[in-house]
Order: C-alpha cells, then sequence, then structure tokens
C-alpha cells in the first residue's frame, strides 16, 4: 500500500520527543507537513523530512489533504484541531488530555465516526511494557480481586520539559485549562481503568495550586476513587517533585500485591501471602529524562495500515477524561461526584 501521509499539528516538546521521532523510521509513514504558529518550528522539520510548513493548521488540512494528523497542540486546541482534521477526511492521533470538557470529546468522536476516520488518544501508560505486563500477572498469577490500590505520576513541572520553559503554555490557564490533572493525572486515571479492567464510580479530590508562581492550573492533586467493583484508591498528580520523577502504581489484592514501578531495577515485583515473591525486568516507563518508545505511533499507525479500530478509542479517553473532570468538580463543590 501508499504510505500514510502525516501531519503534525504542534512542533513543541511532545511533537519532538515523541511523535516525530517515532514516525520518522515508520515504514508506512511519510511525514509531509509540520504546523506551528512558531513558524520556525515548523520549519525546521519540514526541512529536515522534505515536507511543507504552514502556521496555522486549516491552510495546512486545505493544501496537504492529510491521511492522518497528530494534534500536539495546548490542551483548549485538542478539539478544534481534531474536529477540523476529522472533518478533513484525515485519521486523528490526539494528546491527552482528549479535551478539555465532556461537549469537546463526544464532538470529536461523533466527528470521527460521520467522517469514517479513526480517533486516538494518546494515553501511553497502557502500553508501557511494565503495565502490559501487570495487566497479564493481574489475570493470571492467582492474586485475586484488587482491593486497594495507589498510583502516582508526579515530576518536577512542564518548565524542565516544555520547549518553552517557565514561558510554557502550561501556565497559562487559557490555554492548558488544567495544570498537573491535564498533564499527568489523566494518565493515571486511563491506567487504572485499564489495569483493573473497571469504571470508576466516585470522585473525591483535594487540587491546589502549592508552588507554582504565576500560574492559575493546579500544579497537585490527591485523589480519592472507589471503582464500580469496590475497589477503592488514590491517584496522586504532582508538578512538584522536585527531586525527581515518580510513576508507580502499587495494587493489594486478596492474595498479594503487585508494585509497578518502585524499584530502579525490577520493574514488576509481586509479592504473594504465601511469601512467593517474582521481580520482572519487563522494560522501563518512559521518563522525561529518559524517552523509551512510546508504542502510541506504532499502535496508530498499524491500526490505520489493518483497518482496525486504535486500542486507545476517542471513548477510552473520554471515560478517563470524565474521571478528571469529577475531581475539579470535587474540588469546588467539596462533595463525593458519581459517575
Amino acid at each position: 500500500m501508499s504510505k500514510i501521509r502525516v501531519a503534525v499539528v504542534g512542533c513543541g516538546s511532545i511533537a519532538e520527543k515523541r511523535h516525530i521521532i517515532e514516525y520518522a523510521p515508520n515504514p508506512n509513514v511519510e511525514l509531509v507537513a509540520f504546523c506551528d504558529p512558531v513558524t520556525e518550528r515548523a520549519q525546521k522539520y519540514a526541512d529536515q523530512y522534505g515536507a511543507k510548513a504552514f502556521a496555522n493548521y486549516e491552510d495546512m488540512l486545505a493544501e496537504i489533504k492529510p491521511d492522518a494528523v497528530s494534534v500536539c497542540t495546548p490542551n483548549y486546541l485538542h478539539a478544534t484541531v481534531a474536529i477540523a482534521a476529522a472533518n478533513a477526511g484525515a485519521h486523528v492521533l490526539v494528546e491527552k488530555p482528549m479535551a478539555v470538557t465532556d461537549e469537546e470529546a463526544a464532538a470529536m468522536i461523533d466527528a470521527a465516526s460521520q467522517n469514517n476516520v479513526f480517533l486516538m488518544v494518546g494515553h501511553n501508560q497502557r502500553l508501557m511494557p511494565p503495565h502490559v505486563k501487570a495487566k497479564e500477572l493481574l489475570e493470571t498469577a492467582g492474586l485475586g480481586r484488587v482491593l486497594t490500590f495507589r498510583t502516582s505520576f508526579g515530576h518536577p513541572g512542564p518548565e524542565f520539559w516544555s520547549i518553552d520553559g517557565p514561558g510554557s503554555w502550561f501556565f497559562r490557564k487559557e490555554e492548558a485549562i488544567m495544570g498537573a490533572m491535564g498533564d499527568l493525572g489523566v494518565h493515571k486515571s486511563d491506567l487504572i481503568r485499564y489495569l483493573l479492567d473497571d469504571e470508576v464510580a466516585q470522585v473525591t479530590a483535594f487540587i491546589g495550586t502549592l508552588d507554582k508562581k504565576n500560574t492559575k492550573v493546579d500544579d497537585n492533586a490527591t485523589v480519592l476513587l472507589r471503582m464500580k467493583s469496590g475497589a477503592i484508591g488514590t491517584l496522586v498528580a504532582s508538578w512538584t517533585y522536585y527531586k525527581g520523577e515518580d510513576n508507580s502504581t502499587v495494587l493489594w489484592c486478596e492474595n498479594g500485591v503487585i508494585k509497578i514501578g518502585t524499584d530502579p531495577e525490577d520493574q514488576i515485583i509481586l509479592e504473594l501471602r504465601d511469601g512467593t515473591v517474582e521481580r520482572y525486568k519487563v522494560g522501563a516507563i518512559s521518563t522525561n529524562e529518559k524517552q523509551e518508545t512510546s508504542g502510541v505511533i506504532e499502535a496508530f499507525v498499524e491500526s490505520i495500515v489493518t483497518n482496525t479500530p486504535p486500542v486507545i478509542s476517542g471513548e477510552e479517553g473520554r471515560k478517563s477524561l470524565a474521571v478528571i473532570l469529577a475531581a475539579f468538580e470535587s474540588q469546588a463543590n467539596g462533595t463525593v461526584v458519581s459517575l
């Protein structure tokens, strides 16, 4: 088959460190366009890959008519760009959070359906080898039901990662809408749904801006979740882990505990009630300091090549977003929110 003609909208750090470098070696892909209001960023990649640079996505979609689009823009533009791309007949891979409201998420799903294109959300945590292995062990290792859990994702903040440093859009409320919860928390709501094969039933949260200056977006959140199965646990998202990144999950089950990302050498540690301890080296979880292949680009391209719905659909992204939106509602109203 002919190569999939891919355009990347937004040429900041996530495009640079994940999307572009994973599309480039894929034999099924031709990078045909890059779009960014900072035109020199788009031009740099256009020159590198023999593509065309654009300052706005409308012109790009009209002229290039790509087969697929990666949406790597600030959060508030995710829905607008994704819907425009779908309406132009392109498959869409959108960064998380897929949208900033449930209404936007629903509109994105509808646009993809009406135009017979795929919509995939970049929840890469599902595809990280330790999380894939942990899900397998939950199903096969005799752990029994998950009773309680904690899942945490924190790093020092976007100023240490974003292409714009302290001046990043991540800190501008009108563009980011949400802070650490949109950046990290939604990854963990998606992960816990995936690992437990369960949905969140109730949410209560403490969300605030504890240390980042000159911003109105959240830099920390601690969220209590009750799953439909009855399992309860905590979800933590933080931009103030200044001593280093943490992306760990611990699941306490009827017959033991499974620890993911808690040890620098063994990505998974399984401890059963009978005293058995199993340690697994299954590949690292990607960090800002040490990038690993996300798996997202490969999965997106594979879905297009095989004409198979993507493994992380718009519907799945919408459910994970709903948990985060419920947490903000809980913080605002001081209530337990039911989903």
